[in-house]
């Protein structure tokens, strides 16, 4: 019998059924089509051994006019900035008491301290560090209170508790003799409040639209009861960056990594700087830092259609004088800036029902705004991405592209994306890029209403073809400055467990097998009552990677009937020197899957040839 080479479509297709879809491939995880060729995507290593505390959803790159290389890392409970593999933890610090503000109280038998702070401002998960306290008396020693601890319990507007631990965080159990409160010289140093890592559709500016609240309505939004998403820019050699809905800090990175980051109002000349924002920015062109969503002069609240912008070079003067170009103004339509994008000659700003191009002229007016599409926006605050001159976004019913005007982009997935998402966590939604192979993805939640990322939808904006996958990770970018994309891990069971991670690293999910697979679409020969039969198969592939590892499933499934559950008929092992394979086969319709079960080799799929014919019914 004569070979036939199959021919399949690039790109996934689940807009019709697997039947539907012969000729092409109707599901895959962890692959991705260049030049036409299905191949595995590049695998993952940890970057750093040591875990951050809290989940980042923000990672930002960057380097100084020194060489030195930096990563911000914004968590629901941490900042970080990292440089050559070390992790330092800037946080903003909130407050500082006076000495002999702070007691202790221990109970016997029980690690649980009661610390009394009156109107201490902590939400439950903050962090605080105690110096200057004496021992209580027993086990509860001095080495044991002067450290830092996280807030197990807020028990009221002036008391909390914490676990007494020793200085290896082990815990440790107060005696009899702990009858001290750690005397009149204790100082407690708050770090700014920690956000959550769930998204709240019922607070904030606009519920219903956009994520943020009844439209004309506003309820109390505060930096520590919504999803934590930190902004962040460079500003020079030096770093901005903003929790959305609270303040906006800076860190100076000539005063090195032991330094924590300040607020704005901090810095030496500084004048009316903003007190909360939604997004802060700094802009390519004219080097002025930008807020959006935030509050007017003289105000302390949000005004979340409110866009302001320091002088120019200088990131702590707000204040607009006849001297300087800051400035600012409000957008006319909306409720809410939703997030803003740059690009090479504007920035982007996405309301809840449009975009406008923010444009620097210079003075007097500094920007000018106009708008650039309606009834279209983004579905969270970061996804959209700029890419190939381009910006790339993700709209609650779509996909979009802005090169000029705003088009939507045909999407082979986008039922299964849209219909598999949970809307409720619309706000971890990111989009990221991957230049290298011409990609931008979105990464999404799917489950129950407290669903976190756990899966992705890429679009190869070269080659117009779409896949899907699953990957769990809380923020991920090309990271420039990098040799690999970093990406953060999202365990928000295991909070302390979360790890930077190196991608297109390595054909392995960090040591482990990469469970990449890609499965065709429904293949018949003829209508009616004709079958498929098939004899042999002989196997095409490249190989990167080790070579010797590799051991790949080829499976051929089956079903007589559309809406019949697929049935494995054989399954061909295919290693780096199978020359053909000898399969027996038959059904009315059937499905090729191609499943990598080891690690160290990555694969690219070149031409399928079958011993095929039609055959009739039995």
């Amino acid at each position: 019998m004569a070979l036939t080479k199959i021919a399949f479509k690039p790109g996934i297709d689940k807009e019709g059924t697997e039947y539907s879809a012969d000729s092409g491939w109707f599901d895959g995880d962890k692959i991705r089509f260049r030049k036409g060729r299905v191949e595995t995507i590049g695998g993952w290593t940890k970057y750093i051994s040591t875990a951050i505390q809290g989940v980042a959803r923000s990672l930002f790159d960057w380097g100084s006019a020194d060489g030195n290389k930096y990563l911000g890392i914004g968590t629901n409970l941490k900042f970080y900035v990292e440089t050559g593999g070390i992790l330092s933890d800037i946080t903003p610090i909130r407050g500082i008491t006076a000495a002999g503000d702070v007691t202790f109280a221990a109970s016997n038998g029980s690690s649980t301290l009661v610390v009394s702070d009156t109107a201490h401002g902590a939400v439950e998960g903050d962090f605080v560090t105690f110096s200057g306290a004496a021992s209580l008396g027993g086990n509860v020693t001095a080495a044991v209170l002067n450290q830092e601890y996280q807030i197990s319990l807020i028990v009221n507007d002036n008391s909390y508790n914490v676990t007494a631990k020793d200085t290896s965080g082990a815990a440790v159990t107060a005696n009899s003799s702990d009858t001290g409160n750690g005397g009149s010289s204790v100082v407690g140093t708050y770090q700014i409040n920690t956000g959550t890592n769930f998204y709240v559709d019922s607070t904030g500016w606009g519920v219903g639209g956009w994520g943020i609240p009844a439209f004309g309505e506003s309820v109390d939004l505060t930096v520590s009861n919504q999803l934590r998403l930190y902004s962040q820019d460079a500003f020079g050699d030096d770093l901005v960056f903003n929790p959305r809905s609270g303040g906006v800090f800076f860190w100076d990175e000539s005063s090195g990594t032991s330094a924590r980051a300040i607020s704005l109002s901090s810095l030496g000349g500084a004048s009316d700087t903003p007190t909360a924002a939604l997004q802060v920015m700094v802009s390519d062109i004219d080097r002025h830092v930008i807020c959006f969503g935030c509050n007017a002069l003289g105000s302390s609240s949000i005004d979340p259609l409110l866009i302001r912008w320091s002088d120019q070079e200088n990131a702590g003067v707000w204040t607009p004088t006849s001297t300087n170009s800051s400035g600012g103004q409000v957008l006319s339509t909306g409720t809410t800036i939703v997030g803003a994008i740059k690009t090479r000659q504007e920035i982007l700003v996405f309301t809840d029902v449009g975009i406008q191009a923010m444009r620097f002229i210079g003075a007097p007016f500094i920007y000018s705004f106009s708008p650039v599409a309606e009834n279209v926006s983004m579905i969270s605050p970061k996804a959209g991405v700029a890419a190939a001159d381009a910006v790339f976004f993700m709209d609650r019913e779509g996909f979009y592209v802005y090169r000029g005007a705003v088009q939507r982009l045909p999407c082979s997935v986008l039922d299964y994306v849209f219909s598999n998402l949970q809307f409720d966590q619309r706000f971890k939604i990111y989009a990221t890029t991957n230049p290298d192979d011409s990609e931008v993805t979105w990464h999404y939640p799917v489950g129950g209403a407290s669903a976190d990322i756990t899966n992705y939808v890429t679009y190869n904006y070269l080659e117009d073809n779409w896949t899907i996958g699953t990957l769990d990770r809380g923020a991920y970018i090309h990271a420039p400055t990098k040799e690999y994309p970093v990406a953060a891990s999202n365990d928000v069971t295991n909070i302390n467990s979360n790890y930077l991670y190196l991608h297109e690293f390595g054909h392995s999910a960090d040591g482990d097998p990469l469970n990449a697979f890609v499965a065709s679409g429904g293949i018949g020969l003829g209508d009616g009552e004709s079958f498929v039969a098939m004899r042999r198969v002989i196997p095409d592939f490249t190989f990167r990677g080790n070579s010797t590892a590799v051991d790949l499933s080829l499976e051929i499934l089956g079903k007589d009937f559309p809406l019949n559950t697929e049935t494995l008929l054989d399954t061909a092992s295919i290693n780096n020197s199978t020359g053909q394979y000898h399969i027996r086969a038959r059904s009315r319709e059937v499905i090729v899957k191609i499943t990598t079960n080891g690690s160290e080799y990555g694969w690219t799929l070149g031409d399928l040839r079958f011993d095929i014919r039609t055959d009739g019914k039995r």
